[in-house]
């Protein structure tokens, strides 16, 4: 059963076996990445960018922009991707068009927008997917299915993991005016209901042991370690925004202020603060 804490919304489903996409998806798989969210992601994450303000392939790091939308290389060469996109979804307020990929990795928690003060309206709908690929928001754990359109509400703590070893392909629109109504057309009756998998609770011997694992922390390793951390509210009820908590406390462990501070700085680049362009610096 849904649960009525859940923004993110499904809009709509899409007809999405009318398209010719296996052989677009390959050339997705192949495509190289910049890394240039790399601060955010473990295991393998990507993005891929079918159009933008410019069409330039080398134009990667999402910012608002006034322009019209234009294909890239890479877009050029995924035509029933972008039919999809252009029969089913208005593009006058349509800003950029991508693929986010995501084979056994996880996207730590974080809330998109934070550089700019006018949040914009991101959707995704899975190409490509299986049940171990999970979305989160709050306390809240979901699964998107391939050709389901969903309304990310990423101006909360939200996340993604998927432990499969092929990818999710998953399109990523984001439209101008947050505020307005996305005119979705030619979709199809939702038949099955949302998923939301339950979770049991955390118990405190597993809570206690993450934590504690905060002893072994060494500057070189801590980025890594974090990753543990993103992964429990996949697994167990708790707030994605939890892994914070427990992940500062564990730095304390480990005596060294310096990660104590650089486990602070980690949470507020994630969810609190970040200027246009910033970097975090592990």
């Amino acid at each position: 059963m849904l649960k009525s804490s859940l923004k993110s919304q499904r809009l709509a489903v899409l007809p999405i076996n009318s398209y010719d996409l296996d052989s677009e998806l390959a050339v997705l798989d192949r495509h190289e990445y910049g890394g240039e969210y790399d601060t955010f992601t473990f295991g393998s994450w990507s993005s891929h960018v079918l159009a933008n303000g410019t069409g330039a392939d080398s134009d990667t790091a999402f910012r608002p922009h006034e322009g019209s939308l234009t294909l890239t290389e890479l877009g050029k060469q995924l035509p029933n991707i972008m039919s999809l996109v252009t029969g089913h979804f208005p593009l006058d307020r349509l800003q950029w068009v991508r693929v986010f990929s995501l084979r056994d990795g996880i996207i730590s928690p974080h809330v998109d927008f934070l550089e700019w003060a006018k949040p914009g309206l991101r959707v995704q709908v899975p190409l490509r997917t299986s049940e171990e690929a999970l979305h989160s928001e709050n306390d809240t754990v979901y699964h998107i299915r391939r050709g389901e359109v969903w309304k990310i509400h990423s101006t909360d703590p939200h996340s993604a993991r998927s432990t499969a070893q092929t990818a999710r392909l998953s399109l990523c629109l984001d439209f101008a005016d947050a505020d307005e109504p996305l005119a979705i057309r030619n979709d199809v009756p939702a038949t099955e209901p949302i998923s939301v998998p339950d979770r049991p609770e955390v118990s405190a011997a597993e809570l206690e042991e993450l934590i504690d694992s905060g002893r072994n922390f060494t500057p070189q390793t801590m980025r890594a370690d974090f990753r543990r951390f993103a992964a429990v509210h996949f697994e167990r009820r708790a707030h994605a925004t939890a892994a914070f908590d427990w992940y500062l406390e564990a730095a304390r462990r480990s005596g060294d202020e310096d990660m104590v501070a650089k486990a602070q700085a980690f949470r507020t680049y994630c969810i609190e603060k970040r200027g246009d362009g910033e970097a975090f610096d592990w």
